[in-house]
Order: structure tokens, then C-alpha cells, then sequence
């Protein structure tokens, strides 16, 4: 990848709610992604249902269809924007059974290499008072093991259900700072590790 090409950045958010909170905040934590000079893809984990994950089933009929895809889009990015609900105080099922089925690997592909050279950002958005916290700590220790570079200073959004405009844009500016600013800080990092890693005046 040359300079000239912008970081690319696979989002979603581990929910499948249709009006998830989370999910608003990951389009629009895309949006700002696109505004910052980098590439956004955003997907809705809707649309790749899996299953749970199985030893016995993985061994008997190896990794499913949309694991193989995710897979593929993961292999297709350079960074990650995670939005991750909070739950009883954890992650949701989700996005933890989705990750474990990304790392799978299936003779041809290692999941866990996949997940090697990544560097990500996380948000979270809840009805709460605290905006998700405890589940942004989690998921950086998900990611972390999983061999990815977590950037620092994840951005939470507390009493979601007032969070938002009509425009689907976060109400509060100094929120609306904090996201942009993470996501520049995503789009530079992968920008500058790309340049690094160039062969010299390509």
C-alpha cells in the first residue's frame, strides 16, 4: 500500500438491535473515518449471522460461510472501529462470538495473524450514567489478546437515548471533539505505519 492510499477501516458495532445505539455511533463514527482522509466500510453484524461457537461443529463442518467473509473484509482493512454495548456489565454475546469465529483458522487461513498488524478504536454508547466503560475495558483486553494495537483514550458516550440529534449526530460537541479526534488519531496511525513500512520512494 503506497502513501497515497487512505488507511482502510472496517467498522460495525456488536449489536444486531435495529435502533442500537451502538450501531448509530459506529455509522457515525464511519462518517467521521471518511472525514478524517481515511476509507470506512461499515457493516451491520445483521447480516452475518453465526452460530455459537462450537469446537464440535467447527471441527465437523469447519468455519461458516460468514465467518469466511468477515474473515475476508478483516483481511481487506488495515484498522478497526468497534462500537461495543455494555451488557450486565460485559461485552454482548455478539461481538464476543463473532471475534472468537474471526480467529479461527481453517487450514488456509490463520484467524489470528489476521488480527495481527491491526490497529483499532473503540467506542461505546449507553443508557447509563458511565457510557459503557466497563465494556470498553473489555473489549480492549478481547482485542489486545487477539494481537491488535488498541489506541488509548476510547470514547464513551453515557445517557444514549439523549445522545443524539435528529440528525443522527451526537448533540454534545465535546463529544463530537472527542469522536473526531479518535478517529484522526486512527486514520494517522495507520497512515504513518503504512508510509513506514513502503519501500523507500514508492
Amino acid at each position: 500500500m503506497t502513501t497515497s492510499n487512505p488507511p482502510r477501516i472496517l467498522v460495525f458495532a456488536g449489536s444486531a438491535r435495529e435502533k442500537s445505539f451502538n450501531k448509530r455511533l459506529a455509522r457515525l463514527a464511519a462518517e467521521r473515518v471518511e472525514h478524517a482522509g481515511g476509507q470506512a466500510t461499515f457493516i451491520d453484524l445483521r447480516d452475518y449471522p453465526l452460530p455459537l461457537y462450537d469446537g464440535d461443529l467447527e471441527s465437523r463442518e469447519g468455519l461458516p460461510a460468514n465467518a469466511r467473509r468477515l474473515q475476508e473484509l478483516l483481511d481487506e482493512h488495515q484498522g478497526l472501529l468497534l462500537a461495543s454495548p455494555e451488557y450486565n456489565g460485559f461485552i454482548t454475546p455478539l461481538m464476543k462470538n463473532t471475534l472468537d469465529w474471526m480467529s479461527r483458522s481453517d487450514g488456509e487461513r490463520s484467524g489470528l495473524a489476521l488480527f495481527a498488524d491491526q490497529v483499532a478504536a473503540v467506542v461505546s454508547a449507553s443508557p447509563g450514567a458511565l457510557g459503557g466503560m466497563r465494556s470498553l475495558a473489555l473489549i480492549r483486553q478481547l482485542l489486545s489478546n487477539l494481537g491488535v494495537t488498541v489506541l488509548p483514550s476510547p470514547l464513551a458516550v453515557p445517557r444514549a437515548a439523549q445522545a443524539f440529534n435528529e440528525n443522527d449526530e451526537l448533540a454534545d460537541e465535546s463529544q463530537r471533539e472527542r469522536l473526531d479526534a479518535l478517529c484522526q488519531r486512527l486514520v494517522n496511525t495507520l497512515a504513518k505505519l503504512h508510509a513506514a513500512d513502503s519501500p523507500s520512494g514508492s
